[in-house]
Parts: C-alpha cells; sequence; structure tokens
C-alpha cells in the first residue's frame, strides 16, 4: 500500500516571520495595527516578518494575544518548544491558515477541537485506571 505524504505544515509557511505575517493577513491587520496590538514597533515587526530578527519569547506572545492564535504555535517555530511535545499544533496551525473561514469560526473549530482530544484523554486515564484496578 502506497502512503501519500501530507504537506509539512511548517513548509507552507517557511520562516517564523513568514507565518507571522501570513497569520497577520489572514487576520486582516496592517503591519502597524499588528505592531500597536502588540505593543512592538512598526520598523522591528517587519524585521521579523522579513526573517531579519528572532524576537523572544515574551514578543512571541505578545504577537500571539494580538493575532489571537496559540503562544504555542509561535514557539515551536521559534524553536522554542519542541512540536511532538505538542500534538494538536498541526491541527490548529491548519485551520488558522485556511482563508475560507472567519477568524471566530476558526476559534470555535479549535475550541471543539481541544474539548475532543481532553474529552478523550479523560476517557483513556479512567479506562487505564479500570484496568488497573
Amino acid at each position: 500500500m502506497t502512503r501519500i505524504k501530507a504537506p509539512n505544515l511548517g513548509e507552507q509557511f517557511g520562516s517564523l516571520g513568514e507565518f507571522i505575517a501570513a497569520q497577520r493577513r489572514a487576520a486582516r491587520l496592517s503591519l502597524r495595527q499588528l505592531s500597536e496590538q502588540a505593543g512592538v514597533s512598526n520598523p522591528y515587526l517587519s524585521q521579523i516578518e522579513r526573517g531579519l530578527r528572532k524576537p523572544s519569547a515574551e514578543v512571541l506572545q505578545q504577537l500571539s494575544r494580538a493575532l489571537r492564535i496559540s503562544a504555542e504555535q509561535l514557539y515551536v517555530r521559534a524553536g522554542i518548544l519542541d512540536p511532538d511535545d505538542h500534538p494538536s499544533l498541526p491541527v490548529e496551525t491548519a485551520v488558522l491558515a485556511d482563508t475560507a473561514i472567519s477568524e471566530r469560526q476558526k476559534r470555535v473549530l479549535i475550541d471543539v477541537y481541544a474539548s475532543f482530544v481532553r474529552e478523550n484523554a479523560a476517557s483513556a486515564a479512567e479506562a487505564a485506571q479500570e484496568q488497573a484496578s
């Protein structure tokens, strides 16, 4: 049986800066609007998006709040967190990258997905506990 390799979501956007720029455009924010909302200077944000600067974890958190995405996504892209420790990030990234749905619809989809993951983890923990008894 031949497996079709799905494109790596990290490769879809390239660098951290390209990902931030794509998220900014998807949120329909100008560079100036995002810089104001995140509390960083316009030139600094421009340098981040062009890959000339590597932002700190604090700046990434400010950007994630302004973009309404998880900070973990930006931390993984920046190499701060290991993607293997955050298996739901590819789903979140795919939903956030979708331009066919609104920002509100994206948040609802991610919230529903996260609730399913939590529910299944709780069920698995209960089943493991029952088997151990």
